[in-house]
């Protein structure tokens, strides 16, 4: 035998692991076909767990060992070291270039399906001719002509600089964002990164990746305060979830100055969705209290406090509409106005929830000091029956390009929804507005009690963060 034979049935033969950790803390490690089931309390948790069980085994075998794990953004490569160091796995070698018909050399592990370009979803530039061959003279090869330097009359001046010359600001401008803008933060690889104590970083998954673009979106500057008014002229729309929530998502991530408005005529529910504060005051008793602020100078933001209720964790603001059931006060045009304008000085992003009639005027003035519309309707006739008939009215009444940068938000209301119904109206309110968003049924907003954000379901607020950066794109 050969010492190449010898060398190669000696070698220790490394054991095939594959793994999968999932979002509810469980997960397998399959070792040559033998798998072991792992449960923990959560993902990062079970990521660790195999992280551990296979620094076992390759402390067996005596040399790294490689493994491929997927979790629930894709598949992973790693190679864990016998001292539990954690490296992803190295990139394939280069493939020796082959060679081309007019003479160059092209790795051949680039396919042409393969190319930057074509990765990237770009054109591909047409290829550049073959060089001429080189032709002889009496005075010798052209080849070597070509090495003499042109005469200064042949080489162009150097173009002055046009327009202003750059400053700082350009330069800072200019900056190119990290690849994953640093460490996963989140899942699986966050787990990777603690268990390993920062000996490999990963970036982000897919979905920590998108998350992080959506919250870049919702934090945009605003060149001066936003209102989006919440319609659709039916109770039971869910128009008050989705102020709350829209709240909730900007608050969060902008660090406050946001309020969710009840801009009800009479009575709204958007103060019974909140938390309780330590006051029962709303709109009306703002409204009334106005003359005698302003009359002691410029209303302050401590002024409001006496009037708003706060919602600590989420970070924004709530002002409900007359809780009172034998007050006979009731909010109109003028009033609305009057308070939008006082709550502009104060607050980045306003909320409104609206009544359920058109017809009235306080109604009618939101939709003039609106800078986004967001309908909103389940996925059920009636109420998409309504809100239909609300862009219609909308249209009807000069606010066609206010209806064609809406966002319309199709909320779930049960675990199972009709698939066919939920196409249809996709198509009809896509051919309406600017987009169609879909957020999912949540156990936690059926009781109808407080809206407490930490107690929905991860897709929830995710969903809830992807129609919030809908919104702010068109602030």
């Amino acid at each position: 035998m050969s010492d190449e034979g010898q060398k190669g049935s000696t070698a220790t033969r490394l054991p095939e692991i594959n793994a999968e950790v999932r979002e509810d803390g469980t997960g397998e490690i399959s070792i040559d076909g033998v798998v072991e089931r792992v449960t923990k309390a959560n993902l990062a948790e079970a990521g660790a767990a195999i992280t551990a069980r296979i620094a076992e085994l390759a402390v067996s075998v005596g040399q790294p060992v490689p493994v491929q794990v997927r979790d629930p953004e894709g598949l992973w490569s790693l190679m864990i070291h016998p001292d539990g160091v954690v490296d992803e796995a190295p990139a394939a070698p280069p493939v020796a270039a082959r060679p081309q018909p007019n003479g160059a050399a092209v790795p051949s592990a680039v396919s042409e399906k393969d190319s930057v370009a074509a990765v990237a979803g770009l054109p591909e530039a047409p290829p550049a001719a073959p060089a001429e061959a080189p032709t002889t003279s009496p005075r010798g090869p052209a080849a070597k002509r070509a090495d003499v330097p042109a005469s200064p009359a042949q080489v162009p001046p150097p173009a002055a600089p046009s327009g202003p010359l750059p400053t700082l600001d350009d330069l800072l401008a200019a900056r190119h964002p990290t690849e994953h803008g640093g460490p996963a933060e989140h899942g699986w690889r966050r787990g990777m990164r603690r268990v390993t104590f920062g000996a490999i970083k990963p970036g982000p998954g897919k979905v920590e990746r998108r998350r992080r673009a959506e919250s870049a979106s919702v934090r945009r500057t605003f060149d001066g305060p936003r209102t989006v008014v919440v319609i659709n002229p039916k109770g039971g729309a869910h128009k008050t979830t989705a102020t709350m929530l829209l709240a909730a998502t900007f608050g969060l991530q902008r660090g406050g100055y946001t309020l969710a408005w009840d801009n009800n005529e009479t009575r709204g529910t958007l103060g019974w969705r909140s938390s309780h504060a330590d006051h029962t005051r709303t709109a009306v008793d703002l409204l009334d209290a106005l003359p005698r602020l302003s009359a002691q100078g410029t209303v302050r933001i401590g002024d409001l406090d006496g009037f708003v209720r706060t919602q600590p964790t989420e970070q924004f603001d709530v002002l409900a509409s007359d809780e009172n059931s034998a007050s006979a006060s009731s909010v109109d045009a003028k009033s609305f106005t009057d308070l939008h304008q006082v709550l502009s000085r104060f607050y980045r992003v306003i909320l409104i929830d609206t009544g359920n009639n058109m017809r009235a005027s306080n109604w009618q003035a939101a939709i003039d000091a609106a800078d986004q519309i967001v309908v909103v309707s389940t996925i059920r006739e009636d109420t998409a029956q309504s809100a239909a008939w609300a862009l219609d009215a909308l249209r009807s009444t000069g606010h066609e390009e206010a209806v064609r940068r809406a966002v319309t938000v199709l909320s779930a209301p049960d675990p199972k929804v009709d698939k066919d119904l939920h196409k249809r109206l996709r198509a009809h309110f896509g051919a309406l507005t600017r987009t169609v968003v879909d957020v999912p049924h949540d156990r936690a907003l059926v009781a109808g009690g407080p809206i407490d954000y930490e107690a929905l379901e991860q897709r929830t607020r995710d969903a809830w963060l992807h129609v919030t950066s809908v919104v702010a794109d068109g602030l």
